[in-house]
């Protein structure tokens, strides 16, 4: 068991056919336990769960964050820039629409930062981030 906490999350997804096609094998997270309703997927060293639910509804509000419409609701995980680069090229090659287009934002400033935007098949949104700097995540 590592140290440092981990994070679990649970969403509603309105099939899991579609979640283990996207989380497992689109972004490759490992699935764990599952029944008929649910199935837990290693998100990057931490725990996920899809939920199947009939009232799945996709994100509508967003707040203007350096030039971009972001979707209020949304997770992620924070990867190395490298691992960054890689999950970008690889989504720029299926056909999975960006919300937000890889880019890096705040540029010059001290949270500058890699970043991209893709929703679920469920309309859930999903940020990957990465910064050069790590020490920099909470810099004011």
């Amino acid at each position: 068991m590592t140290s440092r906490p981990r994070f679990h999350l649970a969403f509603p997804v309105r099939s899991l056919r579609e979640a283990r096609a996207f989380y497992g094998n689109l972004l490759g997270c490992p699935e764990g336990r599952s029944s008929d309703e649910w199935v837990d997927f290693d998100f990057f060293g931490h725990q996920i769960v899809a939920h199947l639910s009939a009232d799945v509804r996709e994100v509508q509000a967003h707040n203007a964050v350096d030039g971009e419409q972001v979707p209020v609701r949304h997770f992620g995980v924070i990867l190395s820039m490298s691992e960054w680069k890689k999950l970008a090229d690889k989504l720029k090659g299926t056909e999975v629409p960006f919300v937000i287009e890889p880019q890096v934002r705040f540029q010059g400033e001290p949270g500058e930062q890699a970043t991209l935007f893709v929703s679920d098949p469920s309309g859930n949104a999903l940020e990957f981030k990465a910064f050069d700097d790590e020490g920099r995540i909470f810099a004011r």
